[in-house]
C-alpha cells in the first residue's frame, strides 16, 4: 500500500472509531501477524516477520464493524477478524495485509433468558469472563474448549470449535441458536431466532464455521443448561487402543448419554497421561468418562458404561484419577507442558465414522513413522469427541528437531501435513474436527469437497465480490 494512500485510509478509519482505537505501529502489528500456528511463530523464531495488517482496528459497536467493512469495500482492502488469538490454523493470518478486525470491545452480555435457558452477547467476550458470569446465575453454556482462558465467543464459532464436554452437549455449531453478521457489503442481518425450522434453508450454519469467509459474526444467541447436580469421572486402563475404542462405541450406541470419553493412544498414555498428570501407568489405553446431572440418572449411566469398560477388559483406576484429569485438562495447553518451539508439531485431528476410525489411525501412523523415520517422527493420539455415529482422532506429530533454514523447515511441515491429510481423506474422514481450516489445511479443500466446493465458491462471490473477507483461507481464491 502507498503510504500516501495508507495515512488517508488511517484517518478514515480513525473517523469511524477514535484514533486511539487504530493500531499501526510495528511491534504491535507484529502481535497481529501470529496465532498458535506453527508456520508464523517458526518464522519469528528464525528472525523473519510472518504477514502483517496494514492497519488493527477495534470497534466498539457493531455499527463501527458495519462501516469498517463498507470503508474496506471502497477501497478493495482485506479484513480480518480476530477474536482471542488462540487458533492454530492460521486462520487470522493478515497473508495480503489489510485491516485486522480487533472484536474484543463488542464483549456486553446482552440478555440472559432464564426462562429459554439462552444467552445473547457480543462475539468479543472472552470465553471464561462469560462462563464465570453465567456461572453466577446458576447456568453454564457447555463449551469448554482448551483455548477458553483465550477465545472469544466468535472464535468459538468461527471454526464450529469443539469443547471438553461436546460428546453429550454438542459442538459451537449445536449450542447456537442465532447469529448477527455483517456482511462483506455492510449490510448488518440476523439469522432466524430458532435453528430448527422448515422457513427454507438454514441460513444460520452458513457463517458458523466459514472463519469470516461469508461475514463478521458480531453476536450470537447460546444455549445454556443449568449447572449439573452431580459431575462425576472415572478413569480406566484398557488392554490396548483397539478395546478401548470397542467400549466407546458400545457406550455411545446404547446412548448414556457421557460427559466425556478422553480415550489415550498406547504412546499417550505411557507418555502424555505419565508426564502432564503424574500417574503411573506404564502400558495400555487410558480413558477418562465422566457423567453430570441428576444424581440417580448419573448413578444408572454409571452403572451400564462402567460394566461395558469391563467387559472389554479395562481395569478400574476409580474415581480420584479422573477427578485427576478433570482439574488438570488444560494443563496440556500451557507451559512448561505445551507443546512450542523449538519443536515443530501440529495437530491433525479429524472425524469418521466407527468402522473406518481405528484403520485410518493404524495407517496414519504407519505412514508417518515410516515416511519421516529420518526425522524422528512422534505420532501418539487421544479420542475425545464422540458422537452416535463415530469418533474423532486428535492426533498430534512431533518432530523435535526440524530444520534452520525456515524454506526448508516450511516445506517439511507442509509435507508431513499433506501426507496426513492424504490419509485422513483416503479412509472417509474430514479435514478438521474442530481447529478449522484457516491457512494450514486451504489448500485441501477442493480435495475434500470434490465438485461439491462450487456450492461454498459460488456463495461467496455471491456475497463478496470484491473478495475482502479474509481472503486466502478456506481453499478460497486469493484476494485480487
Amino acid at each position: 500500500m502507498y503510504p500516501l494512500n495508507q495515512k488517508m485510509i488511517e484517518s478514515e478509519l480513525a473517523d469511524i472509531v477514535g484514533r486511539e482505537f487504530v493500531v499501526t505501529d510495528q511491534a504491535d502489528l507484529l502481535i497481529y501477524g501470529v496465532d498458535y500456528f506453527w508456520l508464523p511463530r517458526m518464522l519469528v523464531d528464525r528472525g523473519q516477520t510472518p504477514p502483517l495488517p496494514d492497519f488493527v482496528v477495534l470497534p466498539g459497536t457493531v455499527e463501527e464493524v458495519s462501516a469498517i467493512v463498507k470503508l474496506a469495500n471502497r477501497h478493495r482492502i482485506p479484513v480480518i477478524p480476530w477474536g482471542g488469538g488462540s487458533g492454530s490454523q492460521g486462520g487470522v493470518m493478515p497473508v495480503y495485509g489489510g485491516i485486522t478486525l480487533d472484536l474484543k470491545r463488542l464483549n456486553r452480555v446482552l440478555v440472559i433468558d432464564e426462562l429459554s435457558y439462552t444467552v445473547t452477547a457480543q462475539a468479543g467476550i472472552n470465553g471464561y469472563e462469560l462462563e464465570s458470569l453465567l456461572n453466577a446465575h446458576g447456568f453454564t453454556m457447555p463449551h469448554y474448549p482448551a483455548s477458553v482462558h483465550s477465545a472469544t465467543l466468535g472464535g468459538y464459532l468461527a471454526p464450529r470449535g469443539s469443547g471438553t464436554i461436546s460428546t453429550k452437549y454438542g459442538k459451537a455449531e449445536d449450542i447456537v441458536l442465532a447469529v448477527q453478521v455483517v456482511l462483506p457489503n455492510g449490510d448488518i442481518i440476523r439469522t432466524l431466532p430458532v435453528p430448527s425450522h422448515a422457513a427454507g434453508p438454514g441460513m444460520l450454519q452458513l457463517f458458523v464455521g466459514a472463519e469470516g469467509s461469508y461475514g463478521i459474526i458480531t453476536e450470537a444467541t447460546m444455549r445454556l443448561e443449568r449447572l449439573p447436580e452431580v459431575r462425576r469421572f472415572r478413569s480406566f486402563l484398557f488392554p490396548d487402543l483397539h478395546n478401548g475404542i470397542e467400549a466407546g462405541r458400545q457406550i455411545m450406541l446404547k446412548r448414556l448419554q457421557p460427559l466425556v470419553i478422553r480415550l489415550y493412544d498406547e504412546p499417550s498414555t505411557i507418555k502424555t497421561v505419565r508426564h502432564v498428570l503424574g500417574l503411573e501407568v506404564d502400558r495400555g489405553a487410558y480413558m477418562v468418562i465422566g457423567f453430570d446431572g441428576l444424581a440417580d440418572i448419573v448413578e444408572a449411566q454409571e452403572k451400564h458404561a462402567f460394566a461395558i469398560c469391563r467387559e472389554y477388559g479395562a481395569e478400574d483406576h476409580g474415581e480420584e484419577a479422573g477427578r485427576t484429569w478433570w482439574e488438570h485438562r488444560y494443563d496440556f495447553y500451557f507451559p512448561p507442558k505445551t507443546l512450542d518451539l523449538p519443536w515443530m508439531f501440529g495437530t491433525l485431528d479429524t472425524l469418521t465414522t466407527f468402522d473406518k476410525i481405528e484403520p485410518l489411525y493404524q495407517a496414519k501412523k504407519k505412514r508417518l513413522e515410516e515416511k519421516y523415520r529420518a526425522w524422528d517422527i512422534f505420532y501418539y493420539a487421544h479420542l475425545s469427541h464422540w458422537f452416535p455415529w463415530g469418533t474423532m482422532i486428535y492426533d498430534r506429530f512431533i518432530v523435535e528437531k526440524p530444520p534452520e533454514d525456515p524454506d526448508e523447515a516450511l516445506a517439511l511441515h507442509n509435507e508431513i501435513w499433506d501426507t496426513a491429510v492424504g490419509v485422513n481423506l483416503e479412509y472417509g474422514a474430514v479435514l478438521n474436527e474442530h481447529h478449522g481450516v484457516g491457512l494450514k489445511m486451504a489448500r485441501h479443500m477442493r480435495d475434500q469437497y470434490g465438485p461439491a466446493f462450487q456450492v461454498l465458491e459460488g456463495i461467496k462471490h455471491a456475497l463478496d465480490p470484491h473478495n475482502i473477507m479474509n481472503p486466502g483461507k478456506m481453499g478460497f481464491s486469493p484476494a485480487e
